[in-house]
């Protein structure tokens, strides 16, 4: 049985509990997903495996990829992961992972890429203040103000600095998200909470390490 499963965030809704009381959920197309390549100790020196998700066009898909999916006879996948698992529990080649595995499973973890904000301020990218509105403040009101001393040679801006720069578009992970539904018919996975990443972008789902 595989540990995680690949998947694609389709957006946010909410469902209601036994109580009427209202769950905000976020519903994720998980699987299925192919076993493209397996890792044993032997071989490779650890254990692992490898699954594809989201067939690709043939016009989409170079030719090292192509071979690879075909040396497991399946289709190439645009979104290929590989995950370490015991090896006494790998899966055969070719074989489909589905939703239904996560039946039971409580507890999840949800690794995306958030959202891309492009080169933005101080103000956005880390909550300054910005500089007054008055007293003397013309067209500077969103500036960081001073970044540093230069008198000394061996000062001025140290690393680490938080600046004016790029903003967002890196992996995150969410850990602990509660498992509200596993619909196996429709390859959905309803979990409590927000993923990160926008929708229609590929996500990692793995049972929960925290248990």
């Amino acid at each position: 049985m595989a540990p995680a499963i690949l998947g694609k965030k389709l957006g946010m809704t909410q469902v209601f509990d036994a109580e009427g009381r209202t769950i905000p959920v976020t519903l994720i197309q998980a699987g299925p997903c192919q076993v493209i390549q397996v890792k044993t100790a032997e071989a490779d020196g650890y254990a692992a495996v490898q699954l594809g998700f989201d067939p690709a066009r043939k016009s989409r898909t170079t030719q090292p990829q192509a071979g690879h999916a075909k040396k497991a006879g399946v289709k190439a996948q645009r979104l290929v992961r590989e995950f370490r698992m015991n090896g006494d529990e790998l899966p055969e080649i070719g074989a489909t992972v589905t939703v239904g595995s996560f039946e039971g499973v409580e507890m999840v973890d949800v690794t995306g890429t958030t959202k891309g904000k492009g080169f933005q301020g101080v103000m956005k990218r880390w909550g300054f203040g910005g500089q007054p509105g008055s007293h003397g403040t013309e067209r500077k009101h969103r500036s960081p103000g001073s970044i540093g001393s230069g008198a000394l040679p061996d000062k001025g801006v140290l690393p680490g600095k938080k600046m004016a720069g790029h903003m967002g578009h890196v992996r995150r992970t969410v850990q602990r998200l509660s498992v509200v539904r596993v619909d196996s018919e429709r390859n959905l996975l309803v979990v409590r909470g927000s993923v990160p990443g926008p929708n229609g972008g590929y996500l990692m789902i793995r049972r929960s390490v925290k248990s």
